[in-house]
């Protein structure tokens, strides 16, 4: 199915180049019809003409257009543009008949790596991974709703200096006792034992070290030990996953281990291309374009002067890997905004060496931080970083409560998790990500408002009006008589292009206006067009089609970010 917007489009594109060939007249949706063309100023400009004549010619081409029922110039040279009813049922029908309602796969699917949530062994996951897992979440869906191979990547910290003191207090601890404190979950208690040892006493220090040193000379012993770390801290974050209901597996997983063996070859094949310089013994390349505060050029420290290798290596390895093996198209690092320096200059480097070149992208979605109700980032009262298994039992213990407030069921437990992920999930996304945003409970899980369950509740809302209908109407024709039913009707078909924005800009918060919108829409609708109290039975019908199609775009939209839409609530 072609989008409604896309045929639009493509119809004032075909009247503006009748006019100048290779124009690009821009569409917008509009407050004064249902679309907008602007272009015939800058048309105008170049031949020397009149705006107003110029978008008069163009329209007198729309008006032939059976796609429009009213074509109108306005102002200096805007063209508004009503859609032919005839246009709009059609696009109802075919969305109505369609598994993803008129989402297009794309022409040509890409293989998409997406690079999102990467805690750290043997650290308990906090609220500073919710943005990055449920935005990576989200786009995942998105590009897999739309026909694409999404390979998820968890990049997680499991190697370096700080395992040489986790594997010693293992050892101390006793191998069995040590899996079973890792096993309840408490993996900050574990670290915090470790890093205390290795401050207070030189000799655990010193263990350490020499750990370390075998560690990354590859003994058998260290490597199963710091296996054992691994497992227990995975086995954790997929409790984690399998709570907030991410797609994210422990086959995506690619610590930074993963990497190891390919560092030396980075650095030789980057030397080969003349590409490192040496600085204080370390080797560096140095991006053209990245200074410090002095003005002198900034480096990508690829090898230290230890012979050591750090994020920078690691990095570019996995741009090989994913470029080479995985034959990315597409890649996306769903990382906070504090590491856009980092990525830039990562990009540039693998590009230099010939890595990363056109048509694959490399691309960091970066965000905003989740700050507390002061306005400072999110901490407990103690001022410790909130754990984001605490954060999601709470907040299935406060929707237990709202919900228990709105009636007795049987149910609430189930919809009491649907409806605290739901909150936390959309209170994310629904925030523009290069933004900070506030993590407020009472907002979060209001039933009123711009929310998850709000929409959740919509949806809700709809499904019972089927199990309402006494009379055994069912969906049918739709009739577009109203002005609420034609309103409607045109949001329903927005959804394949908001799709389409969704992706290209990866910004899950334009789905969640869009929802939101539409919800509202749906409101003004219930009001004005009664749907069980309609006089003749083909407008009942009529309107159960519309209530239908308004809870099945809900219920994909929701899905695509990773939100359940319950059928009761």
């Amino acid at each position: 199915m072609t989008s409604l917007y896309v045929q639009v489009e493509a119809a004032c594109a075909a009247a503006f180049a009748s006019v100048l060939d290779g124009s690009d007249p821009i569409v917008r949706t509009s407050d004064h019809a249902d679309f907008q063309a602007n272009g015939a100023m800058g048309i105008a400009k170049s031949l020397g003409r009149n705006p107003r004549e110029v978008a008069q010619e163009a329209a007198e081409e729309l008006a032939a257009n059976p796609l429009f029922s009213s074509v109108e110039v306005a102002g200096p040279g805007f063209i508004n543009l009503e859609v032919a009813p005839e246009a709009v049922l059609k696009g109802l029908e075919a969305m109505g008949t369609s598994e993803t309602l008129g989402i297009e796969t794309a022409a040509t699917p890409k293989t998409v790596v997406i690079d999102y949530s990467s805690p750290n062994v043997a650290k308990e996951m906090h609220v500073g991974h919710l943005r990055s897992t449920v935005i990576g979440d989200a786009l995942c869906r998105l590009f897999e709703l739309t026909g694409n191979r999404v390979i998820r990547r968890n990049h997680v910290g499991d190697w370096g200096t700080p395992f040489g003191m986790l594997i010693e207090h293992l050892l101390d601890l006793g191998e069995k006792s040590a899996v079973s404190e890792l096993g309840m979950g408490d993996l900050d208690g574990f670290y915090r034992q470790a890093r205390a040892k290795f401050e207070a006493s030189d000799a655990f220090k010193e263990r350490s070290r020499q750990r370390v040193v075998l560690l990354q000379g590859g003994d058998e012993e260290t490597l199963r030990l710091w296996r054992v770390l691994v497992a227990e801290s995975i086995r954790y974050f997929d409790t984690v996953y399998r709570a907030l209901d991410v797609g994210m597996q422990e086959a995506d997983v690619r610590g930074e281990s993963f990497y190891n063996d390919q560092l030396d070859t980075v650095v030789s094949d980057l030397e080969a291309k003349g590409l490192i310089q040496y600085s204080g013994g370390a080797a560096c390349v140095f991006p053209p374009g990245f200074t410090n505060r002095d003005g002198e050029p900034l480096p990508v420290i690829v090898r230290k002067s230890d012979e050591g290798y750090g994020y920078a290596a690691t990095d570019l390895a996995a741009i090989r890997d994913r470029i080479e093996v995985l034959g990315a198209d597409l890649m996306l690092y769903v990382v906070g905004a504090p590491q856009a320096q980092h990525f830039e200059m990562i990009f540039s480097v693998a590009k230099m060496a010939g890595w990363l070149n056109e048509p694959v992208e490399a691309v960091h979605v970066s965000f905003g931080n989740v700050l507390g109700p002061d306005r400072k980032m999110f901490k407990t009262r103690s001022g410790e970083t909130v754990k984001l298994k605490t954060l999601l039992d709470e907040g299935i213990e406060r929707a237990r409560a709202a919900l228990a407030q709105r009636g007795e069921r049987d149910d609430i437990d189930h919809v009491a998790n649907q409806v605290a992920m739901g909150a936390i999930k959309y209170a994310d996304l629904a925030t523009d990500r290069q933004r900070d945003y506030v993590f407020d409970w009472d907002r979060m899980l209001a039933f009123e408002g711009n929310t998850g369950p709000y929409l959740q509740y919509a949806h809700a809302r709809i499904r019972s009006i089927f199990r309402r209908v006494e009379d055994g109407t069912e969906p049918g024709a739709i009739l577009l008589n109203e002005p609420q039913e034609r309103a409607l009707a045109m949001a329903l078909l927005e959804l394949p292009e908001v799709i389409a924005s969704t992706i290209e800009t990866y910004s899950p918060s334009k789905l969640c206006t869009y929802l939101f919108d539409l919800a509202q829409t749906f409101t003004t609708f219930y009001e004005f067009c009664p749907v069980l109290k309609a006089d003749e039975v083909a407008i009942r019908a009529s309107r159960l089609s519309l209530c239908e199609l308004t809870a099945s775009t809900l219920r994909l939209g929701l899905s695509a970010l990773g939100i359940e839409a319950p059928e009761q609530m």
